[in-house]
């Protein structure tokens, strides 16, 4: 049969058949989490507006290219996309099989930041130069392993149909599998990210149905812990200072306490709907130390004011939320654990980062996800985001 104007039917009809799979009730497509990935995009762009204005201006940062950051911001978003479509594309439960040789390959990737390959930025060695321009920071995908370790281990007999909840000696062996990285990560010392690890660690336990005595030992060993790495001088002057600066915020505001004095002007100045993009005096005026990266949202804060700012907490929200319902209806233990970990990674980090530019929570050099800037902090969290999408596109369909 030939349609109007001399056109086959059949010639196009492959082409309908191809839209007709991507748009259909059990594609890939349908079955991504769109609100989640549309935030996360949305929280990358307006982090690349940010991290341009933080940078535009500073030429012993940029090389004399006021659009230095800006390309590489929107590179690492580019390729984080990509490692999410390969996560997905793998899935987690393929994932899942990897999962001692992902472990393998971060602790030798941590270690080697102990070695001549190490460097250290911003007062933390715990980074490894790759050379043009580009480092590594190996801890930011620990976080990832522990998730995934820890719940291999904890849904292992679970999922299987042997247990109903873990038993001790799994928890045991879970526990100990990430204290290994983490006590690596503190020789470094980058106390941000082992606070994180412990957030993660702590909600990991909680999804997976371990006894509540585990939970209760987790925190008070903490509690033991902090105390016990203060006592015998773990930390390093710079992290001392930090939290004195915290305790005390008139303490020394042309030193220790001058980044959070700073921070705090920035945001206070911005009112209602800030001074607007590039236009903010701290930010031009170069006041806020690492604004493109710890203290980004000083720059939302300032130049879109409440309204730019709350529309980040808001995005960060949609996140949290809807990875709550990917948690909520996965019907196996392995992907609520891996779900379940990442939301308490995303919910510390935003808090702690977002706290600190408002000095309520101590200065600890964590990036605030998909806004800062930094290389491996955004491959690590589009790896996360495609985890999610994972857990819900691999889930059983509903009729």
């Amino acid at each position: 049969m030939t349609a109007p104007h001399g056109f086959s039917v059949s010639r196009y009809a492959p082409e309908r058949g191809t839209l007709a799979k991507l748009t259909a009730r059990d594609s890939v497509l349908r079955r991504l989490d769109w609100p989640i990935l549309l935030s996360a995009l949305a929280l990358s762009f307006i982090g690349s507006l940010l991290v341009w204005s933080a940078t535009r201006g500073r030429t012993e940062l940029n090389q004399g290219d006021p659009y230095y950051f800006l390309f590489r911001h929107v590179l690492n978003t580019g390729i984080g996309l990509a490692l999410m479509i390969g996560t997905v594309w793998l899935g987690h439960r393929t994932l899942r099989g990897a999962v001692p040789i992902l472990y393998g390959i971060s602790i030798l990737l941590i270690l080697a930041v102990l070695t001549p390959l190490g460097a250290t930025i911003n007062g933390a060695h715990a980074w490894i130069v790759v050379g043009g321009g580009f480092s590594l920071q190996p801890s930011e995908f620990v976080k990832i392993t522990i998730i995934l370790v820890m719940a291999m281990l904890l849904a292992a007999k679970v999922d299987a149909g042997d247990q109903l909840h873990p038993d001790h000696r799994t928890v045991a062996k879970a526990l100990g599998l990430a204290a290994l990285p983490m006590g690596i990560v503190m020789l470094m010392p980058d106390l941000g990210s082992v606070m994180v690890m412990a957030v993660i660690v702590l909600g990991v336990l909680l999804a997976s149905g371990a006894s509540n005595r585990w939970v209760l030992g987790l925190i008070g060993a903490g509690i033991a812990g902090a105390v016990l790495v203060t006592t015998l001088g773990m930390l390093d002057e710079y992290q001392i200072n930090r939290f004195a600066a915290f305790a005390n915020p008139d303490l020394d505001p042309a030193g220790v306490g001058y980044n959070t004095n700073q921070a705090r002007i920035a945001i206070g100045s911005g009112g209602l709907l800030g001074a607007g993009l590039f236009k903010g005096s701290q930010t031009t005026g170069q006041f806020v130390p690492e604004q493109q990266t710890d203290f980004v949202f000083t720059v939302a804060g300032e130049e879109l004011g409440f309204v730019g700012a709350g529309l980040i907490l808001v995005l960060l929200g949609v996140i949290l939320w809807r990875a709550c319902r990917i948690a909520r209806e996965t019907t196996e233990l392995y992907g609520t654990i891996v779900a379940a970990g990442i939301i308490a990674w995303f919910a510390f980090q935003a808090f702690e980062n977002i706290g600190m530019t408002l000095g309520i929570m101590p200065v600890a050099g964590l990036p605030l996800p998909f806004v800062s800037y930094g290389g491996s902090s955004m491959f690590a969290v589009w790896v996360a985001i495609g985890l999610l999408q994972s857990i819900r596109v691999q889930r059983p369909m509903t009729a």
